[in-house]
């Protein structure tokens, strides 16, 4: 699934690719792909919007068009492409804008899962999924004195109290692995058994490893490319995601594989011991 990370990425790609370009019509081949409105209704209120601006909020992208946000959510799988109107289709190919200087934004997603709404301009904010998002994963936006707050009112294991977006926004399950390694943190750790040192470098190390990740354009695991078809590169970078068996970069004990809340989570079991506290 694309992470905050590669969903910046695709942002900015995006942002050098259709900013000010405008529709003239929208095509949509799979029609629960739409959440809202109804999907003749999306199609037609689109004609004629300009695209002014690419924001993002956590793992949502937004469209800032003339006078609607709208609002797209990637998914597992979910990817935008340029294109020429006579290549051809992709048989993933879902959503088509075409812009008035004949060129085409594709949507292609290999699952399905990926969602878009349209609401009214600078409304976007307000759309149920972002309501419930955490703060940004930077200084400004990202408090200590919160995050460690939030965490006390918590008993259930770290890993999936970060994954599930109300305490930081962005972090899926790569970035809670290596997020997690960097603090020396046992995934399983019930949120409010951690120590103010362990909950100030889990803090740092949240802010570092997603900072890192969007400056090397997000991580190439299968599919993801950002919307210039182009890889990242922060799969060099990781420690332990993906690294079953291999030796830890810091102490050199092989990397171990285990289910948390039904997810795929890597760690070092001699840096991240699970501790017993009262």
């Amino acid at each position: 699934m694309p992470e905050l990370p590669e969903v910046e990425t695709v942002r900015k790609g995006l942002e050098k690719l259709v900013v000010g370009k405008t529709i003239k019509e929208v095509t949509v081949l799979w029609p629960r792909i739409i959440e809202t409105p109804e999907v003749d209704v999306f199609a037609q209120q689109l004609i004629g919007q300009t695209i002014e601006n690419m924001e993002r909020r956590g793992k949502f992208l937004i469209f800032k068009l003339t006078n609607y946000d709208l609002i797209s959510h990637l998914r597992m799988e979910g990817k935008y492409e340029t294109h020429d109107p006579q290549n051809d289709r992709n048989k993933h190919t879902h959503v088509i804008f075409t812009f008035t200087d004949e060129t085409e934004l594709r949507y292609l997603d290999v699952r399905k899962f990926g969602r878009m709404t349209l609401v009214e301009k600078n409304q976007a904010g307000l759309y149920k999924g972002i309501l419930a998002l955490g703060p940004e994963p930077v200084p400004s936006q990202f408090k200590l004195s919160e995050f460690r707050s939030g965490l006390k009112k918590h008993h259930k294991a770290i890993k999936p109290l970060l994954l599930d977006q109300r305490l930081v926004t962005g972090l899926g399950n790569i970035y809670v692995d290596e997020a997690l390694w960097e603090a020396k943190i046992h995934p399983e750790q019930p949120a409010d058994t951690l120590k103010a040192k362990e909950i100030e470098r889990l803090y740092h190390a949240i802010i570092d490893v997603l900072g890192r990740a969007v400056e090397a354009g997000g991580t190439t695991i299968r599919s993801y490319l950002n919307a210039l078809g182009e890889a990242g590169t922060f799969q060099i970078s990781l420690n332990v995601y993906g690294q079953t068996e291999k030796p830890c970069s810091r102490c050199g004990t092989p990397i171990k594989k285990i289910k948390v809340a039904q997810r795929g989570t890597h760690f070092c079991p001699k840096c991240q011991t699970l501790k017993v506290r009262n």
